[in-house]
């Protein structure tokens, strides 16, 4: 088995942090959520990863290497422009060849990893008689017309799937982990675009469905999430916080350090409280401040006479004399500080006839 992992697309829903970083290296916790991925990956048994990159190729590669620190031989797939997951099937054909795979989205977490679902469907791989084509992960949702949704028959079996419809058949939402087998192939070469001028997996595995073959489903209750927005970022961010153990690498002076947080080697915190669930990176100056739960603050960092919590802060930033931050995402070498003092004033531009309230 190998697996193809696609690390590609804009991350639009991520800008601006995304014009200037791949979406799937933006860190939960201090970690790039892709490694999220790759771990679960090697985890399962699988060695041969084909990573789909687009654009941000250069940093994925930087960041992934030869995937050897994570017990994996990577190779890389490129892809002009995001075409949907099943034009990244099609431009792995030759390296996929006649093998079964997994296909994972570099953007998604999912928590327990995937070891049972690989370990089911080789299992019935190599059973005798009728074997499943494809097998999806499901999980239930409350708004199912933002994802794709999936149809089961009264035996759990696959019988429909529809990409985000306006009335969805079910609340059973496609999490971004799929097995194929290699049948998947000729579903793959049949699509033609969607409304949206993408090749959609849901039609090919629709095409599998109509083609008399058998598509497996697993409803998961674990935790999942697309961490396409700044949202399910910090939620997802919060619930690896929730697991870390508390460790002091760093230098700690006159500061006061509560439940579980984590000081990398090589940061400091002088005369400063902070709450755990925390992690402060390598590196990072921390002085005069308060870091509330649930707040990673990435390598080389400084936070100075300010307070934040519920958030993430990327490399290099800087947080100097503000108070309050909350339910942020600060991007690499932000620079954030008071705005100046001016006395405040209303600026109207008003047509014929306005009416406005102003409450002073």
């Amino acid at each position: 088995m190998k697996a193809l992992v696609l690390a590609g697309g804009s991350g639009s829903r991520l800008r601006p942090i995304t014009y200037t970083s791949a979406k799937q290296i933006v860190p939960v916790a201090n970690k790039p959520v892709l490694f999220y991925g790759l771990e679960a990956i090697a985890e399962a048994g699988v060695r041969q990863v084909g990573i789909v990159v687009g654009d941000t190729a250069a940093e994925i590669e930087e960041a992934v290497g030869d995937g050897a620190a994570f017990g994996l031989e990577v190779t890389y797939l490129r892809q002009d422009q995001p075409r949907g997951l099943a034009h990244a099937v099609l431009i792995a054909r030759e390296y996929l060849a006649e093998d079964d795979f997994i296909m994972y989205l570099g953007d998604n977490f999912i928590v327990g990893g995937i070891n049972d679902l690989a370990d089911q469907f080789r299992a019935g791989r190599v059973s005798a008689g009728d074997r499943p084509a494809a097998q999806i992960m499901l999980t239930r949702v409350p708004d199912p017309r933002a994802f794709g949704v999936a149809e089961l028959d009264g035996a759990g079996r696959v019988v429909g799937l529809e990409e985000k419809p306006p009335q969805p058949k079910s609340d059973l939402a496609l999490v971004g982990v799929y097995l194929f087998g290699p049948e998947i192939h000729d579903a793959v070469a049949a699509l033609k675009p969607s409304w949206r001028g993408e090749l959609e997996i849901t039609d090919a595995i629709q095409w599998l469905i109509d083609a008399g073959q058998w598509v497996e489903s697993t409803v998961i209750s674990g935790y999942w999430k697309d961490t396409g927005n700044v949202t399910d970022m910090l939620e997802v961010n919060r619930l690896v916080l929730e697991g870390i153990e508390p460790r002091t690498a760093g230098l700690v002076t006159d500061s006061e350090l509560i439940g579980r947080v984590v000081i990398e080697e090589g940061a400091s915190v002088e005369r400063s409280r902070i709450v755990g669930p925390v992690i402060i990176g390598a590196g990072c100056r921390v002085r005069d401040s308060y870091i509330g739960p649930f707040t990673s603050v990435d390598r080389d960092c400084s936070i100075a006479d300010s307070e934040i919590e519920y958030s993430i802060v990327l490399r290099g930033a800087s947080i100097d004399g503000v108070r309050r931050i909350e339910c942020s995402l600060i991007g690499r070498e932000a620079e954030v500080t008071p705005a100046p003092r001016v006395p405040k004033a209303h600026r109207l531009v008003l047509g014929d006839h306005s009416k406005v309230q102003i409450s002073s």
